[in-house]
């Protein structure tokens, strides 16, 4: 295995651990799985709160099925609603409603403090080589969304 391999499947590794604490985190404190509140993200900052499915699956790296059973868990629970496109009867745009809204910024500090929990916690699982790719990673996310 090359050396770029193999750093490749430890960051790969470093992700997992750090998503897989995360999504349990949201999953105990506001019954949410990462892919909802992800979409409910996504949602948030869309124009009128709306996509079309077919983006809201690109956006999440969903296949079609996976996404229409993620925004039926969504609508189940009153974060999104389903509406037709006016321009195209075909097309299913999602919705966020203002349940969902209440949903995402209950969670949003619990997601911040998880993400913070699992990158101190890896420190011991992982190197400071690993640990500092993946924040400079999020250092470089954060500067994207602030400009």
């Amino acid at each position: 295995m090359s050396l770029q391999s193999a750093a490749w499947e430890r960051l790969i590794y470093l992700i997992d651990f750090v998503e897989n604490f995360i999504a349990k985190e949201m999953q105990r404190k506001h019954n949410i799985g990462l892919s909802e509140f992800r979409a409910l993200k996504f949602l948030e900052v869309a124009k009128d709160s709306e996509l079309r499915m077919q983006e809201l699956a690109g956006l999440l790296g969903l296949n079609q099925s996976s996404v229409t059973r993620l925004v039926g868990r969504l609508e189940n629970n009153g974060y999104t609603v389903r509406d037709l496109c006016p321009d195209d009867k075909r097309g299913i745009y999602t919705v966020l409603t203002n349940r969902g809204r209440k949903r995402l910024s209950e969670a949003r500090s619990d997601y911040d403090s998880a993400l913070q929990s699992a990158l101190d916690q890896a420190k011991d699982k992982f190197n400071a080589a690993d640990v500092l790719a993946l924040t400079n990673a999020l250092s470089a996310n954060d500067k994207v969304e602030a400009g």
